[in-house]
């Protein structure tokens, strides 16, 4: 399965973000991708405040529309990061839609990070459902979600070949992209697909490297500190098969001396 990762500047315009979400998604198609992967909160900006999130999450709808069209158009998968109205705050949300236009997921960020999250955002209550898109199990993370190990551990064990993650990661925090998700490919015998923001919104400098970790913890591709666009790389079921043979972690847990912290 071909991923393409968009790494990208934040824009706070939605009808912007659309316009240059279908002309980045066609040419992820003409260059053969099976999946395209925004960072988090893609449409409409994630550092915008809370009335402005409110606001792009009422349109959902709409824009829900023109995703599903979109996927159609190009025959491509999409997962785009967008708010999604709830009967408190929004939620930090990411859909997927298949290739024919038909919702797959849609996964609501459970694990809240500073200010800016518990200020805008409702916590969703469940983890991503472990969902099959081409033949490949999926599961789903936001951002913060993917640093912790329950989370991908949980996910892994429900069957996920690949997790994909939605991120709107900032300076300083290199270390969960060049550290943390590798380990969380490594240690679940997955691959991890990281999607971040480059540049500049509000406070916040976004850190891009952007990556696609094998099941062995090794970088497919990665993005730098420096270049926006999109960045390739192809999944396979060997290197998956290969992976699990020769790691063991999943087949040599003991969950009965885990037990519940308290």
């Amino acid at each position: 399965m071909k991923t393409a990762l968009w790494q990208t500047a934040p824009d706070s315009d939605v009808e912007a973000c659309l316009t240059r979400l279908a002309a980045v998604v066609a040419e992820a198609a003409a260059a053969s991708a099976d999946l395209f992967v925004s960072p988090e909160m893609f449409i409409g900006g994630y550092n915008i405040g809370a009335a402005t999130v409110s606001k792009n999450a009422d349109i959902y709808d709409a824009v829900h529309k023109e995703l599903c069209d979109l996927a159609t158009t190009h025959q491509i998968a999409l997962v785009v990061g967008l708010p999604t109205p709830n009967t408190g705050l929004p939620f930090n949300t990411c859909i997927t839609i298949d290739k024919t236009g038909v919702e797959r997921a849609l996964y609501h960020k459970t694990h809240l990070f500073g200010d800016v999250d518990h200020a805008q955002f409702s916590a969703g209550e469940t983890l991503s459902p472990v969902f099959d898109l081409g033949g490949w199990r999926i599961g789903l993370a936001i951002c913060y979600d993917i640093e912790f190990p329950e989370v991908a551990r949980d996910l892994a064990l429900r069957g996920a070949d690949l997790i994909v993650t939605p991120t709107a990661n900032m300076e300083p925090f290199d270390s969960v992209a060049t550290r943390i998700v590798p380990a969380r490919a490594e240690e679940n015998a997955v691959y991890v697909a990281y999607c971040n923001y480059l540049g500049t919104e509000g406070a916040f400098d976004y850190n891009g490297l952007s990556c696609i970790c094998g099941p062995d913890g090794d970088d497919l591709v990665r993005a730098d500190k420096n270049s926006t666009g999109l960045f390739y790389a192809t999944l396979t079921r060997d290197t998956l098969q290969a992976s699990r043979r020769q790691q063991s972690h999943l087949r040599d847990r003991r969950p009965s001396l885990y037990g519940k912290p308290t």
